[in-house]
């Protein structure tokens, strides 16, 4: 386990969230949480990170979330949380109650088209996958030689990603097609209505969080994990800056 050490602008920005009387605290899974790993499927949370946030979803006026581009059932069973933290996936849209509006039957229609011509794609370039997901599809090409994931990912992104009616998101060696338009941005001003909190903490690592930096406001703090360019204020190298924060947040409130 590396020692991850925070920079004194991230501790002065965590400490005055944490003085805040009612947070949450929420984070990214894949990337963030959990290590990305080759097949979705293998993905495991650090143990340090969940600790973090099922203790911060128990203490004073503190709230606990992850949200995630996994669908909703694969991120409780992936992640082991708790009741007591708030699980959001399909990138912001799936809540406890389901999405905010049925999909319909044009919908489930448009979905399997863009499983079967996905499906078509993986199946000329070894080492692709495809997941289907309650109102997305998308293509994995981490395991494929990058000249593969190359062309796979450009007959997706000229292929189905522009069929009326379908949202594109990409990510990390990934392009998921979603029939509904989604964002963790809206997602976190969802959470922050409804659970009444004054100050927002969130912990992303790919592009779709993104989305949810852009919604962050005074007083909210935005970490980025890993490289790349990003909306958030601040930065950690990986997973285990993640738990650092996590901790050092979680210690704060109790």
């Amino acid at each position: 386990m590396s020692e991850t050490v925070l920079d004194e602008a991230l501790v002065a920005a965590l400490e005055a969230f944490s003085s805040k009387p009612r947070v949450l605290v929420a984070s990214d899974f894949d990337g963030c949480v959990s290590p990305i790993v080759s097949r979705p499927a293998d993905a495991r949370p650090n143990p340090r990170s969940m600790a973090a946030l099922e203790t911060a979803a128990v203490s004073p006026q503190t709230y606990a979330a992850l949200v995630s581009g996994r669908a909703r059932v694969d991120l409780q069973s992936l992640s082991g949380a708790s009741g007591n933290i708030t699980l959001v996936g399909s990138h912001g849209a799936e809540f406890a109650d389901g999405f905010e509006s049925a999909i319909s039957v044009e919908q489930e229609a448009l979905l399997a088209r863009i499983v079967s011509e996905f499906t078509s794609i993986s199946a000329r370039f070894p080492g692709t996958s495809v997941e289907r997901k309650p109102a997305s599809v998308t293509l994995h090409t981490r395991m494929a030689s990058r000249d593969d994931a190359v062309a796979a990912l450009h007959l997706a992104e000229n292929g189905p990603a522009t069929w009326d009616g379908v949202h594109v998101m990409n990510g990390k060696m990934v392009i998921e097609l979603a029939v509904v338009e989604t964002s963790k941005g809206h997602a976190l001003d969802r959470l922050r209505g409804t659970l009444g909190v004054d100050a927002v903490i969130y912990l992303g690592d790919d592009v779709t969080d993104e989305k949810a930096f852009a919604h962050l406001r005074q007083g909210d703090v935005g970490v980025k994990v890993g490289e790349g360019p990003t909306a958030a204020e601040f930065r950690v190298p990986d997973p285990d800056g993640v738990a650092a924060v996590l901790e050092f947040v979680t210690a704060l409130r109790q």
